[in-house]
């Protein structure tokens, strides 16, 4: 199975390097199905024992924001007031909320 490019398609790979911390994404890969992506990341990014699981994903699975719609992504809802603490009154003998 290969792209119209003439390679197999590309693979995101996510490595957790111990139990208990999250998965980090740590390159690609190129394989035929998520087996050989499992093992080519293995071969490439676990050579020296680190890792305790890795997650695959196709590339062309993964949805991305548009670097140019940083603004109405991450800015702060303005026009959202009920957001903000104002609006709320803090009973008597309570000094935080």
């Amino acid at each position: 199975m290969k792209t119209t490019s003439g390679q197999w398609p590309l693979w995101e790979v996510f490595l957790r390097s111990r139990n208990g911390l999250h998965h980090q994404h740590v390159g690609s890969v190129h394989a035929v199905d998520a087996e050989m992506a499992v093992a080519n990341a293995r071969d490439v990014y676990t050579r020296r024992g680190e890792g305790v699981s890795i997650w695959v994903v196709p590339s062309a699975a993964i949805v991305a924001s548009d670097p140019g719609e940083k603004g109405e992504l991450f800015e702060p809802a303005l026009d959202k007031v009920y957001r903000h603490p104002t609006f709320y009154e803090i009973p008597d003998g309570v000094a935080n909320i």
